[in-house]
């Protein structure tokens, strides 16, 4: 077996880490120190996204100090889409009914992928409702892994990976290849020890921002791939963990894993970039960096785009009117209802079939397949 959360020895990361080099009688391995951040140059695009977040995170606070009440249903919504795309990433899949009944647990789970999906939900319960109190250590991820699958018969829970795993890829052919080899399973409690204690040294010096050495941490774990299953979703609960604890609550609102799930190939694409030379530490981290933070970036803007068709207090039909502008190509019902949190389902209806009806909106398809788009496009 891996090792297991009631199995973590208390050792400090180097002395771990050096026990494990001079047991393997390897004369090199790969090493975890983020005070070299401290000494990179980052290009203007990285400054430029650091500076743009740290600006929208002080209007997010100011407006939550002002109106919280009217963002229950943003959280409502971002807690169902994190809880689906983080999953659909990795091929798990219910319908919609089900998923909201699940997240709501208002159901038990029929089949093997609604037994992750609630594990999915309950972890991130968790770190919603007590980030603060969650500190960045190899224990806590380990519990957060056997919560993920507490519903599962794999088994697998709580445990880091006893076989050695790998990430692939498959050709337009059909042909599986191997883009990365992890650390080897015997590696993986001390690195991810490692990752840990470099991590909470930075942070707490503050000479590092926040919002670099979060994608950095990131990155890491997943090259690390510490379990046999369940790697993507908990680098996805560690980034909202993280930004959560750096207090930049976007996550709470606005879900990053959709948004993750919408640009899939460029998440991959920015993986991979950073992958190149990793296991000596030459890896660049930058492209990895400015995919998370443009993914960051992109959220609080559409906080901002809902939270002004909230405060502008206007009929439910105009409310609609104004999503409807913002949207371009084809949209359904759900995507404005998602924009506009503060009207009911049967008012948004109303209101589209008014639009239809004026010739502002044009309806294509039925049933489940309907979409719309803007008449001013055709």
């Amino acid at each position: 077996m891996g090792e297991c959360f009631s199995q973590q020895l208390d050792l400090s990361p180097e002395i771990k880490y050096n026990l494990g080099e001079k047991k393997k009688g390897w004369e090199k391995m790969r090493s975890f120190d983020y005070s070299y951040l401290k000494n990179k140059t980052w290009d203007n695009e990285i400054l430029g996204l650091v500076a743009q977040i740290h600006e929208y995170k002080g209007r997010q606070e100011l407006y939550l100090k002002q109106k919280p009440e009217k963002l229950d249903k943003l959280i409502e919504i971002a807690k169902i889409q994190s809880t689906e795309a983080s999953n659909e990433i990795e091929g798990i899949r219910t319908t919609n009914t089900r998923l909201k009944q699940l997240v709501a647990d208002k159901t038990t789970p029929r089949n093997r992928d609604e037994e992750e999906i609630m594990g999915y939900r309950d972890v991130l319960n968790t770190i919603h409702e007590n980030y603060e109190y969650i500190p960045v250590r190899a224990n806590y991820i380990l519990q957060f892994h056997r919560d993920l699958f507490q519903y599962s018969e794999k088994g697998i829970g709580g445990c880091f990976k006893n076989t050695q795993n790998y990430i692939s890829a498959t050709d337009s052919e059909g042909n599986e290849f191997v883009l990365f080899t992890p650390l080897a399973p015997y590696e993986t409690p001390a690195a991810v020890d490692a990752i840990c204690e470099s991590y909470n040294r930075m942070f707490d010096t503050q000479e590092i921002d926040t919002l670099i050495l979060i994608p950095v941490f990131i990155h890491d774990f997943l090259c690390i791939h510490p379990f046999n299953d369940g790697n993507g979703r908990m680098s996805r609960l560690l980034t909202t963990l993280l930004l959560y604890r750096s207090g930049y609550m976007i996550g709470k609102y606005i879900s990053l894993e959709s948004k993750i799930a919408k640009n899939k190939n460029l998440y991959y694409d920015a993986l991979e970039a950073c992958q190149r030379g990793w296991h000596e530490n030459q890896e660049e981290p930058a492209p990895f960096i400015k995919y998370l933070l443009r993914t960051i970036l992109a959220a609080y803007r559409d906080f901002e785009e809902r939270v002004d068709l909230v405060r502008e207090k206007l009929p439910a039909a105009e409310i609609v009117r104004h999503a409807v502008y913002g949207k371009i190509g084809k949209f359904t019902k759900s995507d404005i209802m998602e924009l506009c949190p503060t009207i009911g389902k049967t008012s948004v209806e109303n209101s589209i079939k008014q639009l239809v009806d004026r010739g502002v909106l044009i309806k294509h398809g039925s049933g489940r397949s309907t979409y719309y788009t803007r008449s001013d496009a055709e």
